[in-house]
Order: C-alpha cells, then structure tokens, then sequence
C-alpha cells in the first residue's frame, strides 16, 4: 500500500471539494442555508491533511522497524523519524530530487526502497559511496584501503523466534572528511562473514568478488553500500547490491516510541538520538 499516493489523493480530494465549495456553491447558497455535510468534512480534513502531507514529504516521515538487522543500534519496535530535506528536496509520490542539498556520508543510517522491490523501504548504514572500494575480511571493514577501527564494548543479547541470541558489540567508526562517526555493531563469532551462494545477481554484480572469508566491492557513481549494524543477521548490499540516489528517502535521526520501552517505564530508548 503506497500511503503516500493515498494521503496525497485525500488531500486533493477535500482540497477540491472545498475550493469547488467556496469558489461556485457557497455564493449561490441562501445565507442562512446550513452548509452541507459533504463541505462541512472538506473544511475540517482538507488544512488537516495538507499540513500532514506537507510535513511527511519535505520534513520528517515516521517510520516503524520491523526486523532485527539494525541491531545494537535499533530494535524491532522502534518508532523512527526519518529527515526528509537533509539529503535534497524531492517531489513526493515519484521522490524525484529537484533541489539537491546534500549527500548521505559513511555512517550515516538511511531508510531506502529497497532495489529488489523499491514498493519496499529498507534500513541500513551507508558503509560506502560512489567510487569507494568496501572490503570486508574476516569481519573487518576497511574502505579505501583504510580499516575501520573496531574497539569492544561488551555483549549485546536479544530474544528473537524463542531464540536467544548473543553478540559481541564492538564501536565502529567511519572515515569522513566532515568528521569521523562512531556508532555500536554486532558481530556473532559463530557466523561467516558472507554467504557467497546466497548473493543474488545484481546490477554492478561485477564489481564484487566473494569468497568465504568475505567479499570486496566498487561503488558505482552515484550509488551506496548499505550494511546492518547487526552484521550477521542482516539482508543488505553485499547479498543484493548497490543502492541508486534515487532510492534514498531520508536519514534516521530520532527514536520518538517504543512500546516495550513505554510499557515497561524503562524510557531508555524513547526520545534519543540515532547514531
């Protein structure tokens, strides 16, 4: 269900009904005539809709997580507020850029549509931009040629399918010329680093080599690497590929609601920054 078309149709819609009224129907109308039901509901919904069709396309667009591959750094069940602008103003409904404003930089967690099904939106952290050589070995990153640091920080353990999980959490940390971001991944020890046979063919597919140690990949101009900062247990670039400007719909900044957070008064996660 694309809601964006649909909150877009109902703001057209009342907008219309209540131009048509106010414009043509209301100068024909007695004075005292009550104003029918139909222009009654155009007037409440219509400024109600466009301010909210307004703000979820050029402001900030909620989004929920619904898996566990952004893991330390977002559960399931987190509510996010994604920044629409910070990147460049887009269109809304066909999210073409017209006012470029910015681009995402390594670290930085995106919501995208996902390339095999751009109907769909993703989550990951951007690893690698255009032109970027992304190597990961043995469960180390380096971009560039340049590792990034990876410095322990204790375990991280979740409940996922009756299934108990635990990971080693280690800080990991971007190279950016605007300034080196540091942010939590999971690494579970029992597993690979990438699964060659499961990688599915690819746009670009020929810019990365594989092997059972990991892989090593060139960004195409103009497109990203995206990994989950749960590393073993995340579906992202390295099985499906690269991700085109045009699929980029905002940066993650802000966690506002999580119920397991509201319901058990614990308000550790509710209200803090994303990074």
């Amino acid at each position: 269900m694309n809601f964006a078309l649909i909150l877009f149709l109902l703001t057209l819609v009342s907008g219309v009904l209540w131009a048509v009224d106010r414009f043509h129907f209301r100068k024909r109308r007695a004075a005292d005539a009550p104003e029918p039901a139909w222009v009654e509901y155009a007037a409440s919904f219509f400024p109600v809709l466009l301010a909210v069709f307004v703000l979820r396309s050029f402001v900030a667009e909620p989004f929920k997580i619904p898996s566990s591959s952004m893991r330390p750094t977002l559960e399931v069940g987190d509510f996010i507020l994604v920044n629409k602008f910070i990147y460049g103003l887009r269109l809304p409904i066909v999210e073409a850029k017209v006012v470029p404003l910015g681009e995402p930089q390594r670290g930085d967690v995106v919501v995208f549509r996902y390339p095999v099904n751009p109907a769909q939106d993703f989550i990951k952290r951007v690893v690698g931009v255009g032109g970027d050589v992304v190597k990961y070995e043995d469960k180390k990153l380096s971009v560039n040629g340049k590792p990034l640091p990876q410095v322990p920080d204790g375990t991280y353990g979740y409940l996922e399918n009756l299934r108990y999980e635990m990971l080693e959490r280690d800080l990991e940390t971007a190279h950016n010329a605007g300034g080196d971001p540091t942010y939590t991944i999971g690494l579970n020890p029992q597993a690979a680093p990438v699964y060659p046979q499961n990688v599915r063919p690819f746009p670009g597919r020929e810019n990365c080599e594989y092997n059972d140690r990991g892989f090593t990949c060139k960004v195409p101009p103009g497109q990203y690497f995206m990994m989950g900062d749960n590393r073993d247990n995340s579906d992202d670039s390295r099985y499906w590929g690269f991700v085109p400007d045009d699929h980029i719909r905002g940066k993650a900044f802000f966690i506002w609601f999580n119920w397991d957070d509201i319901a058990s008064l614990a308000f550790k996660r509710v209200g803090t920054a994303i990074r």
